[in-house]
């Protein structure tokens, strides 16, 4: 019954993507998820957003469409709407794949201490088609401070009452904000990790992580100001990483990323 599955909120913020929100939207309300409350945010498109918005208007639990402060702050008005026991965000040119939302109440109910369950993520280009698959394993503030980013917002949810504590996304950030958000969530929150793949991260030339790379360095430094740590630490994470993976017979996906940096197409190995 629905009332019986725990409400999930997801929140869109939309801004001139129309080549790729139809997917999105049709991503998340195609779960078939009967406790979903899904809120679009959209900060004024003139590309035909707002027309793709509307024909799905009567299965949106709200929308809007009005100008904004960017990214971060459509996030965070999305944020302050959602009612649901769980909440999540998808960019507009991001999906999920079916299912997701159907695995999240078993595990939650398995695991009642955690406020932060993750699954793993697909890099598509533009027409869907997988590109390679990229594996986590459960976060940690600690990690997250060693290596990155080792988890995405594309394949995470999280209790909405640990808002009441840590509060709303910084929206001083515009690239990094989903980085020193997890941080601070992965601080206050228990994780867990579950090695499905629940979303995509679409790959084409007008991402952020394309056209302001520097920016993105540049708002990681101020978030690891005086939160430095040894060298010697951070290889110990990843390690860590590493034997999480190995434990759980990822080897092809391990060999998998040697072969990519033999050949000089990425610098991490896995």
């Amino acid at each position: 019954m629905p009332d019986q599955l725990p409400k999930i909120s997801v929140i869109t913020p939309s801004f001139n993507q129309a080549q790729y929100l139809e997917r999105t939207l049709r991503s998340v309300l195609d779960q078939g998820y009967p406790n979903l409350e899904y809120i679009v945010i959209d900060g004024g498109s003139t590309d035909g957003s707002v027309e793709i918005i509307r024909r799905y208007a009567d299965r949106l639990a709200f929308w809007v469409s009005e100008p904004d402060r960017g990214q971060t702050d459509a996030i965070n008005k999305g944020l302050r709407r959602a009612s649901g026991e769980w909440v999540a965000w998808q960019n507009s040119d991001d999906i999920y794949y079916p299912g997701s939302f159907h695995d999240l109440p078993a595990l939650a109910a398995k695991h009642p201490k955690a406020s932060l369950i993750t699954g793993d993520m697909m890099l598509i280009d533009e027409h869907d088609r997988a590109l390679r698959d990229i594996r986590y394993v459960k976060p940690s503030y600690r990690a997250l401070l060693a290596e990155g980013m080792l988890l995405a917002n594309q394949a995470a949810f999280w209790r909405r009452d640990v808002h009441e504590q840590i509060g709303f996304l910084d929206e001083e950030f515009l690239c990094s904000f989903d980085y020193e958000w997890f941080l601070r969530l992965a601080q206050h929150a228990e994780g867990i990790h579950v090695a499905r793949v629940w979303g995509a991260l679409r790959l084409h030339g007008e991402t952020k992580s394309s056209l302001q790379a520097q920016r993105f360095g540049e708002e990681n430094q101020r978030i690891l100001s005086g939160r430095e740590m040894p060298a010697w630490q951070k290889k110990f994470y990843k390690l860590r990483r590493l034997g999480l993976m190995l434990g759980r017979g990822q080897l092809a996906y391990l060999l998998r990323g040697l072969l990519r940096h033999a050949r000089g197409r990425g610098g991490e190995i896995y």
